[in-house]
């Protein structure tokens, strides 16, 4: 057992890889973009990260006609639970403890159900405004948290460059604003969102502010002392200075705007729903943000995943539906704008261990949310089996990338041969076409 993770509300119970790669990498990480934020004289407790300290030029703020938020379920998470496959046979025979019953799941149709703790979502569903795809996941089976992670988020085999899918997304055109892309919950930037374009990883929307400023007037004086000191100088440092300096006037509108969500929603307690909360708040101050990315974990449940009535996933599907429902309310008629869509870097075994957990496995269910969505159980089964040496697994019939890339493409208008290189998307159906 570890502590808490600041993003999220659940203790974090999980292998020891998962466990180190939260608390010791990331923690390295954050010591390095401490350094970045001390070069840029302390301007703000989130962290700029990027490029924005070689930029000569800085773009103002425009409106992001479409948003793509990425919500990634950290640590692996069974799809088997989430979405259910109660028509296989076999999901039963191997999992006698932890089986959803099929008369207890919603939205089913002859194969599938989902999860009965994801009720709240059931007015998204029969509204044709959320999808599940099955089976999807990484083309070759990777079961180290720490790899599988780096391989989902780079999403460009081969190559040895430190830039992820979601910078080469913002990194399309010549729009150089940090605040086109906002990581809420944690100020450490998820792998997917490193690279040469500068974006925004912040704990919450009060933190994005000038450190050593007490009020509003000390804040003013203090970025106009910067603003002087730093305008005639050049170089890195100083571009990097008037960007942050930029992102932090522009990011005003934001925190000037009302923190009571909109059409009476009503967020859980915990780190998703807050996270969830800001991200309709800035959506709704449109400053230009078109993708936001969110952790919430974690989902290494090796044990005590449980039934319906007790356990670790009955909780967290809980928390799960409720901020995503409540997301969709605040945002109203926004939403129509708005996609989400759920990662894991892989999922679970098939079949239930002694300890009613589920240790780690391959493919797993992702779920899409929103504008464009096209309803409904999307995929290709591939069929359930129980071998003798208890490899069991559900196997990957649809890439990832071909879910994002249809959100890339026919949401962003992005071209999918820049953001997955080399990568040939096939068609999912999950996103209607433009």
């Amino acid at each position: 057992m570890i502590p808490a993770n600041p993003s999220t509300s659940a203790p974090v119970t999980c292998c020891d890889e998962f466990a180190r790669m939260t608390t010791l990498s990331r923690r390295s990480l954050l010591r390095s973009a401490a350094v970045v934020g001390g070069l840029t004289a302390g301007l703000t407790t989130a962290s700029t990260i990027g490029d924005a300290f070689l930029q000569t030029s800085y773009a103002a703020t425009r409106s992001a006609p479409a948003v793509m938020v990425v919500l990634s379920l950290r640590g692996g998470a069974d799809g088997m639970s989430l979405v259910v496959p109660h028509g296989d046979p076999v999901y039963y025979e191997a999992r006698p403890t932890i089986g959803i019953p099929a008369e207890r799941l919603i939205a089913k149709d002859a194969f599938f159900g989902l999860h009965p703790n994801l009720a709240p979502l059931l007015p998204l569903w029969q509204g044709g405004r959320m999808a599940s795809v099955h089976a999807a996941g990484l083309p070759v089976p990777n079961r180290s948290h720490f790899d599988a992670i780096e391989e989902i988020e780079d999403a460009d085999p081969g190559t040895s460059a430190r830039i992820g899918w979601l910078n080469r997304l913002i990194g399309r055109d010549d729009y150089t604003s940090p605040l086109q892309a906002i990581q809420y919950g944690d100020t450490v930037p998820p792998t997917a969102l490193l690279g040469p374009q500068s974006v925004v990883a912040t704990y919450d929307i009060g933190s994005v502010r000038l450190a050593g400023a007490d009020d509003e007037d000390g804040a003013a004086r203090r970025s106009r002392s910067l603003r002087t000191l730093w305008a005639p100088a050049r170089g890195p440092l100083a571009a990097g200075v008037r960007a942050s300096l930029e992102a932090i006037e522009d990011y005003r509108a934001v925190q000037a705007s009302s923190d009571v969500p909109a059409n009476g929603a009503t967020y859980p307690e915990g780190g998703l729903g807050a996270a969830l909360a800001a991200t309709a708040r800035t959506i709704r101050a449109d400053v230009g943000a078109e993708v936001f990315t969110i952790d919430y974990g974690s989902w290494d449940h090796h044990t005590d995943v449980g039934t319906l009535d007790s356990g670790e996933m009955q909780g967290m599907a809980t928390e799960l539906a409720a901020a995503l429902a409540a997301f969709f309310t605040d945002l109203g008629e926004l939403g129509d704008k708005v996609t989400l869509v759920t990662v894991s870097e892989f999922g679970r075994r098939l079949r239930e261990n002694d300890q009613q957990g589920l240790d780690h496995g391959f493919g797993t269910a992702m779920l899409v949310l929103g504008a464009g969505v096209r309803g409904g159980y999307h995929g290709r089964w591939p069929g359930l089996e129980l071998p003798e040496d208890d490899d069991s697994d559900l196997v990957v019939t649809t890439d990832y990338r071909s879910v994002l890339s249809e959100i890339v493409s026919r949401r962003l208008g992005a071209s999918t041969a820049a953001v997955f290189p080399g990568f040939t998307p096939e068609d999912v159906g999950v996103i209607s076409s433009l």
